[in-house]
This record gives C-alpha cells, structure tokens and sequence, in this order.
C-alpha cells in the first residue's frame, strides 16, 4: 500500500465518523501509533549502561507522558520501563526514598537532576 493509498483509508474512516471529534481521533490515532511502535520495538543497546546527568536532564525536563517515554526510550537506546521509572524516581518524596534505597546512587543521580529543574517531590 502507498503513502496515498493509507492517507485515503484514513480519510475515508474520518468520512465514515462524521459525528466523532476530531479530538478522540487523535487520541485514538495517537494511542495506536504508540502500541504500534511499542510491538515493533527498537534497539535497547544501552540497556542496563549508565546514564548520564545530561541524558537525565533531557528525560526529566519533559513531561512524563506515555509519548515522551517512547520518544527518549527509541533516542538513547533503553527499554520504555527505564524511562518510566525516571519519572517515577524524580517524583518520589525524599522521605520515602530514605525508607526503601536510601544507599541507591542512581536513584541520588536522578534527584540531583531533578532538583537542578525545579522537581517537587
């Protein structure tokens, strides 16, 4: 199939659903791009590396969205759960870290990060 040829298909299903927003369209086109791209993968060859205070920064100084996780998960080469958890790691209180890694280096890099943007947590 072609460019034009899917470009008309999606056409003809907006055709078809007239009475739906174009708001929910995206969100639906939108949400199946990501479990596309999510079946279809892509390299994670620096998976279980280190992670640099600037490639932190780039991760944090994004929304945690599901699209911002694919997108710095497909450009720094790491699984999606990795950049999940940096969001996750940024936004846990100090106190609660204390209690449950209070010893865990990369968790201490993330919030050093973190901070330097401004992070509440």
């Amino acid at each position: 199939m072609t460019i034009r040829e899917i470009k008309n298909s999606f056409l003809n299903v907006l055709n078809d659903h007239r009475g739906t927003s174009p708001y929910e369209f995206r969100r639906v086109f939108e949400e199946a791009m990501r479990e596309w791209e999510m079946e279809r993968g892509w390299s994670e060859a620096n998976s279980r590396q280190s992670w640099t205070d600037d490639e932190l920064h780039v991760v944090l100084s994004d929304a945690p969205t599901k699209e911002n996780c694919l997108k710095h998960a497909r450009a720094f080469k790491r699984g999606y759960g990795a950049i999940e958890q940096i969001y996750r790691w940024a936004a846990t209180p100090r106190d609660r870290i204390e209690e449950i890694r209070p010893d865990d280096a990369f968790i201490k890099q993330i919030k050093r990060v973190a901070r330097r943007l401004g992070w509440r947590a």
